[in-house]
């Protein structure tokens, strides 16, 4: 079965999931989850199963097959907005359409959802200052976009846009940031507040 699926360009920026994996193709997604045959494990892109990347579409490809680029470390149903926020050094999110299970002979179909990705090989961009993945995170570098906004990009500078601040810790309010704190950042979660300083 092949299904199209769209990258999430907008990330979520609230607490971090867990990973609800056992490690084992196919292995069980998370409770949110319906089980429904999908190809390759009883759920489309369920915890630990991989896609393949494409321009405009993702399909779930083995995880030993040659053209397996991503794996899957939570998979929720329901809109990203408002479900949990994926784990902190995830990639990128692909956004799940419904869709019916064609040539199954059963009934079943793949609920809407999104899946929380992780390349297989480097770079990570969600990893800390890897200046991506769909949360700002602690060790992540940031650069002043215009209107009070900021944009991650790659503390190492390789990035398209050179790194003017580091978030270095994650509070609960502003008061709780470090002196040499020279700009705050909205991280989300239990520890909404991320103290950054120039770099």
């Amino acid at each position: 079965m092949c299904a199209l699926l769209a990258a999430l360009l907008a990330g979520c920026s609230t607490t971090s999931g867990s990973d609800t994996g056992d490690g084992s193709p196919g292995a069980k997604p998370s409770e949110s989850s319906t089980t429904q045959p999908s190809g390759y494990g009883a759920v489309f892109l369920a915890v630990d199963e991989c896609s393949s990347f494409g321009t405009t579409s993702f399909t779930e490809v083995p995880c030993t097959s040659e053209r397996a680029a991503a794996r899957v470390i939570a998979r929720y149903d329901g809109d990203v907005g408002s479900g949990p926020a994926c784990p902190a050094t995830t990639d990128f999110v692909l956004h799940i359409s419904a869709q019916g299970t064609p040539g199954t002979g059963r009934d079943g179909a793949v609920p809407k959802g999104y899946a929380c990705m992780r390349d297989l090989e480097p770079p990570h961009p969600g990893d800390p200052g890897g200046g991506g993945g769909p949360r700002t995170i602690v060790g992540d570098c940031v650069y002043g976009s215009g209107s009070g906004q900021v944009r991650e990009t790659a503390c190492d500078g390789s990035g398209p846009k050179k790194p003017q601040y580091k978030v270095v810790k994650a509070v609960l309010k502003r008061a709780s940031c470090p002196p040499s704190t020279a700009l705050y950042v909205q991280l989300g979660g239990s520890q909404p507040v991320g103290c950054a300083r120039p770099v």
